[in-house]
């Protein structure tokens, strides 16, 4: 299942540094935190050996899923995007019609999302309501509680 995600070339590097730390150092760490627990006998009862298995498990899925995004990963080249539209890395200044609130958002990839420095994905449920919409708009997005209206109010890079 590779989807193909678009990134900055800062997000992709991103990407790329903590991939390599999990390789070049947290991997060796977990596996010397096993041999440890190894040395100390009984793996049975041995509950330091099970847990420095278990992150080496979480270790390893880890670093096969940031394996395959940047695999799938692309470099998007903002100067060819339409303007007018919000589309992915487009900042968004929307009205809360609902709540008279107005707020603003970069739309970016899944795992670039953090909601606490304003980037949402382009996957959530606001992220897809308000793809491809033009200043003026009015982008209807189902909520557990209703129907959410944001009307679209600056769109910038």
């Amino acid at each position: 299942m590779n989807n193909v995600s678009y990134y900055t070339v800062e997000g992709l590097k991103k990407l790329k540094e903590e991939l390599s730390y999990l390789e070049r150092e947290a991997r060796p760490r977990v596996t010397q935190a096993i041999a440890d627990a190894r040395d100390k006998g009984d793996l049975s009862e041995n509950a330091e050996y099970h847990a420095a298995k278990e992150e080496q498990s979480m270790l390893e899925f880890k670093i096969i899923q940031l394996k395959n995004t940047v695999a799938s990963a692309r470099i998007i080249d903002e100067s060819q995007l339409d303007q007018s539209k919000a589309l992915i890395h487009s900042i968004v200044k929307m009205k809360n019609l609902t709540l008279n609130k107005e707020m603003t958002f970069t739309l970016v990839a899944d795992s670039e999302a953090n909601l606490a420095s304003g980037k949402i994905s382009v996957e959530s449920p606001i992220g897809k309501g308000i793809l491809g919409k033009e200043v003026g708009d009015i982008a209807e997005i189902k909520v557990p509680n209703g129907i959410l209206k944001l009307e679209i109010l600056e769109i910038s890079r």
